[in-house]
């Protein structure tokens, strides 16, 4: 991916926050800023739902922030953004929403996910309730739309819509889960076969793929110059694989975030919806992977970052910690096994916090190891390293906890920021532009 004159911004809207980064034409970073996000609303019947307007504030505040410290006019500029995958909505032609959006982790669309499994092929992404497809279905089953006003939109559609003044565009990593055929480049047949008015799916790009210059009134609210080209977006485990650097096959990331998210660059795709595995299509190559539940959450539930770091110093990553647990915030996995109604495991809990922190890290760290002996069971090349992102990729006692079970090099990757990766895109579009 050669990157073109010019700055690229790139911005992650994830669970708890948004972030952007400003990179030059090297991709060196330029600036940083991020922006809070509420806390999704939870529901007793396995809903996380979220208002869409609070995502569109927080980009707002972020770019603001972050063009008073960049002088972002003298030259070029390109923006991409990345979304937490599967999170979905519907909305109108115009973008205004319906109501709230389902959150990647929401899994109130059981009956849903039924019907798909009764209509999907086998290997298809689209499986399981925590897919895009299952929760746009149970969407429109609860919601009066007009067939031909309703438009089914991804976190990074719906907020690259906004900057465009336009809606109605996906990308091929965040339409899979919603069926989309990215090999193909194009809706199969089978959705047909299911309540799904096909003019509300969105037209999917390559990630990257210039799609306008920002609209006048969306470069008034962010600070961007008026000549901003908006390109299509990408998920978040996606573009954070393109920050690390990996390229090559073979090169595994792993990104410990609130989830647990494991991907393997691969000269071919790997689709397993049982075990939910997809595949990712980022130019002529694939990134293979899966997204547990486990992971950050289920460590912030018991300690706060203080007790992390002091606590992490007192284990010995060498020694087993003799606890069999399964780390989950609640019911409910993805992967290495789908199961929704999986229920965590973390008893018994000792006394000492040190060695109940000890399990959890590990039972972490062996979903980690299980998830990679999948993936490779599956048709993927075997891991030769291991490069980690996100909050627990500084945990220096976590990594050679993870290096021991894994039994490859396990480093934390020298660019950490999602966002940078959403930047790389858009410096490659200027490229081409």
């Amino acid at each position: 991916m050669t990157p073109g004159a010019g700055i690229g911004i790139g911005v992650d809207v994830g669970t708890s926050g948004v972030r952007a980064v400003a990179l030059d034409t090297a991709g060196a970073r330029l600036a940083m800023a991020a922006e809070p996000l509420p806390a999704a609303v939870r529901t007793a019947a396995g809903g996380v739902h979220q208002d869409p307007a609070l995502w569109w504030q927080a980009l707002e505040r972020v770019l603001r922030r972050l063009c008073a410290t960049t002088d972002l006019g003298a030259q070029p500029c390109a923006l991409c953004l990345d979304g937490t995958s599967a999170t979905v909505l519907l909305t109108h032609r115009d973008g205004t929403p319906y109501g709230s959006a389902l959150l990647y982790n929401d899994r109130s669309a059981m009956r849903a996910a039924a019907r798909v499994a009764a209509t999907a092929p086998a290997d298809s992404p689209a499986h399981g309730p925590s897919a895009s497809l299952a929760k746009a279905l149970r969407l429109l089953a609860s919601t009066n739309a007009d067939p031909e006003d309703v438009r089914v939109l991804h976190q990074a559609d719906w907020l690259t819509g906004r900057l465009l003044a336009r809606f109605g565009d996906s990308d091929w990593n965040n339409a899979l889960k919603l069926g989309f055929d990215p090999a193909m480049e194009r809706w199969p047949r089978w959705l047909a076969a299911l309540p799904l008015p096909m003019q509300a799916l969105p037209q999917v790009h390559a990630p990257g793929t210039p799609l306008g210059a920002i609209a006048p009134a969306a470069a008034e609210a962010t600070g961007l110059p008026g000549d901003t080209l908006i390109c299509a977006g990408t998920t978040d485990s996606t573009a954070a694989v393109l920050a690390t650097g990996a390229h090559e096959p073979g090169d595994a990331v792993t990104s410990l975030g609130s989830t647990l998210v494991l991907k393997i660059i691969a000269e071919r795709p790997v689709a397993a919806a049982d075990f939910g595995v997809y595949s990712h299509r980022l130019a002529d190559r694939w990134l293979v992977g899966g997204a547990s539940n486990g992971g950050g959450a289920v460590l912030r539930a018991h300690f706060d970052d203080a007790a992390l770091a002091r606590l992490s110093m007192r284990i010995d990553p060498q020694q087993p910690s003799g606890l069999d647990y399964y780390p989950l915030p609640g019911p409910g996995e993805r992967f290495p096994v789908q199961d929704p109604l999986l229920e965590p495991r973390l008893t018994p809990r000792p006394r000492d916090d040190v060695r109940f922190l000890h399990g959890l890290l590990e039972g972490i760290a062996r979903i980690e190891r299980d998830g990679y002996r999948r993936l490779t069971q599956l048709g993927a090349p075997a891991p030769r390293r291991v490069l980690s992102i996100g909050g627990g990729a500084g945990n220096a006692v976590w990594t050679a906890l993870r290096r021991r079970l894994l039994g490859i090099e396990v480093i934390p990757a020298p660019e950490q920021e999602a966002a940078a990766g959403a930047a790389r895109l858009a410096l490659a579009a200027l490229a081409g532009a």
